[in-house]
């Protein structure tokens, strides 16, 4: 980017969570978890602003802590479980704004991805920038099981997710008659081509693809790929486990927290 676009944090922090109770705060280490992703958005200095969007009380003060604003409560018909990011978003950008506050961008970054750090966001902030046309970036990562040797089910019978044959693998066998592609799913990994999977570490867009378009992606995308565990997502209690785990072994390494932890007597 030639001008300086300004750009909001948007923290996502509802107080339900089935599959892991109370997600957003529990304790990671001494700290919620919600405190490992305020921390470096602050600290990435791309944002003017950081602001959570919880529909709790105590979430809010948790935010509060830890350096983020919490301006208002997020309201009850935006923080059910299968409420889309896109109401809570357009419903918070249209607040704001009416508050006298807007942006160019906002990044939308998840408690849930304690891996991600001030220099994560900053890579991608900057990729987003230097790109012409586009309305937004997601963060990807490679398939750890490819699609090509996935299938759908119907009834007692199977069919391939991908019902397409390897073009590559496609060719004339013996020179006289044309011999059929060999099917994705009995292709080996090594010359499947590659594919991505989104991951909850971050995403970036204009404002106006949320208040115009109505969308959080847009129409034209950037990949962002993530890098080691940057982009480790916590969705169920066995994802806790392996956080802790890769702590404990050094494998992933939290972003550093110089506040007391909340809660802390000083």
């Amino acid at each position: 980017m030639t001008t300086r676009h300004s750009a909001v944090a948007l923290i996502p922090a509802r107080r339900g969570s089935k599959r892991v109770p109370g997600k957003n705060v529990r304790l990671l280490r001494g700290h919620p978890t919600l405190a490992y992703t305020i921390v470096p958005a602050l600290e990435s200095g791309v944002f003017e602003s950081v602001i959570v969007s919880t529909d709790s009380e105590e979430i809010a003060a948790v935010a509060r802590h830890y350096g983020a604003e919490v301006p208002f409560l997020r309201p009850a018909a935006f923080a059910g479980d299968t409420s889309p990011d896109i109401e809570w978003l357009e419903y918070t950008l249209r607040e704001l704004a009416a508050r006298g506050r807007s942006w160019d961008a906002f990044s939308l970054l998840r408690p849930t991805s304690p891996f991600r750090t001030a220099d994560t966001i900053q890579r991608a902030w900057a990729l987003f920038g230097a790109q012409e046309g586009v309305d937004s970036l997601r963060a990807i990562e490679k398939c750890a099981q490819h699609p090509g040797k996935m299938w759908v089910v119907r009834g007692n019978r199977m069919l391939p997710l991908l019902p397409f044959e390897n073009p590559a693998l496609s060719g004339s066998g013996s020179g006289e008659l044309p011999t059929r592609g060999v099917p994705w799913h009995s292709t080996p990994y090594q010359a499947l081509p590659p594919v991505y999977v989104q991951n909850a570490s971050l995403e970036i867009a204009w404002a106006r693809t949320v208040l115009e378009q109505h969308s959080l992606a847009g129409d034209v995308v950037v990949p962002f790929i993530t890098e080691g565990y940057e982009g480790f997502d916590i969705n169920d209690p066995s994802d806790w486990m392996v956080a802790e785990k890769l702590i404990a072994d050094g494998a992933a390494a939290l972003p550093r927290i110089a506040a007391a932890a909340y809660g802390a007597v000083v």
